[in-house]
C-alpha cells in the first residue's frame, strides 16, 4: 500500500511537472506572442511565478516518492534474504530525473530570477532574453522528461 501511495505521489507530481512544461511551451507562449513585450512579459512572468512554484513542490515530491519507491524494494530484496540491485531503468530514470532537477535549479534560482528583475525595472527587452533563456531550459527539461516517460514505460 505505501508503495503504491509513493507511485501515485510520483506520478501526479511528473505529470504536473511535464504536463506544465508543455502546456506554457506548446500552447501559452504562441498565444502570447500577439500580446505587446510589455504584457507578453508581465503575463509569463505571472503565470511562471506560480508554475515554478508548484513545480518546486512537485520536485520534492518526485525525489522524497522516488527515493521511497527504492528504499521499499531495497528492503524487501534484505527481508528475503536476496541483494537488491536497481534496475537499470530505474538507474536511467533516477540519473536523468537529476539532472532535470539541475536544470530547473537553473531555471528557478537564476533564469527566473533575471526575469524578476526585469520585470521589476521594467526592462522589457531583458524581460524577453530571460524569456527566451527560460524556454531553452524549458525544451531541454521537456526532452528529458519525456525520455524518462519512456524509459518507465518500457523498462
Amino acid at each position: 500500500m505505501l508503495y503504491a501511495t509513493l507511485k501515485l505521489v510520483h506520478l501526479l507530481s511528473i505529470v504536473v511537472w511535464i504536463g506544465g512544461m508543455v502546456f506554457a511551451h506548446f500552447f501559452l507562449r504562441p498565444a502570447v506572442q500577439a500580446l505587446e513585450p510589455a504584457a507578453r512579459v508581465r503575463l509569463m512572468h505571472d503565470v511562471l511565478d506560480r508554475f515554478l512554484s508548484a513545480v518546486l513542490i512537485a520536485v520534492v515530491l518526485v525525489l522524497a516518492s522516488g527515493g521511497g519507491m527504492i528504499m521499499l524494494a531495497a528492503r524487501e530484496a534484505a527481508q528475503t534474504g536476496g541483494r537488491f540491485a536497481m534496475p537499470l531503468g530505474w538507474t536511467a530514470m533516477a540519473a536523468i530525473g537529476l539532472v532535470m532537477v539541475g536544470i530547473f535549479g537553473h531555471i528557478r534560482w537564476v533564469r527566473w530570477m533575471r526575469l524578476r528583475h526585469a520585470v521589476a525595472t521594467e526592462n522589457w527587452p531583458a524581460g524577453a532574453k530571460a524569456l527566451a533563456e527560460i524556454r531553452q531550459a524549458v525544451v531541454i527539461n521537456l526532452a528529458l522528461g519525456v525520455a524518462v516517460v519512456v524509459i518507465a514505460l518500457l523498462a
